[in-house]
């Protein structure tokens, strides 16, 4: 495989992205709904307010990772929360994946923060091992719990 490159995507990739969100999208099940995808990916690129780094090989784009900014009351500082990784299947177990979480922890360091956050489906052990693989650790403290509201 050619090297792979992980950048920070803007508003010019958006239509790179569509694709590859799409199919984030489907993997958990959800419906393909291009243009509800490009409206969203275009607010979050457009705003701002969250960090989507891309990986490409060859000008071809092979995965992305979604980062959203918060903050820790406890420890009164900057964290991440890793809200969205995938890499295209016939990509996959090749590295990008990881190479992306590299990027992902180097860019929230050059943000100040102390911490990255992400969660993942029960199911997906082949993700599971990939953040056990690289340092990291599953949280043993706390449970994460969600209230539904409707739209």
């Amino acid at each position: 495989m050619p090297p792979v490159v992980v950048r920070q995507a803007g508003p010019d990739d958006l239509e790179v992205i569509v694709p590859l969100f799409d199919g984030y999208r489907q993997f958990y099940g959800q419906p393909s709904e291009l243009d509800r995808v490009r409206a969203f990916l275009k607010q979050r690129l457009v705003q701002g307010d969250s960090a989507l780094l891309i990986a490409e090989a060859d000008r071809r784009a092979l995965g992305f990772t979604q980062l959203y900014p918060s903050f820790s009351s406890v420890s009164m500082a900057r964290i991440f929360i890793l809200n969205d990784l995938f890499v295209v299947p016939e990509a996959r177990r090749s590295g990008v994946a990881r190479r992306l979480l590299e990027a992902a922890v180097r860019h929230a360091r050059e943000a100040g923060a102390i911490r990255l956050t992400l969660s993942t489906a029960h199911t997906n052990t082949a993700a599971q091992a990939l953040y056990a693989s690289v340092g990291w650790e599953r949280d043993a403290d706390f449970s994460v719990y969600h209230y539904g509201l409707s739209r």
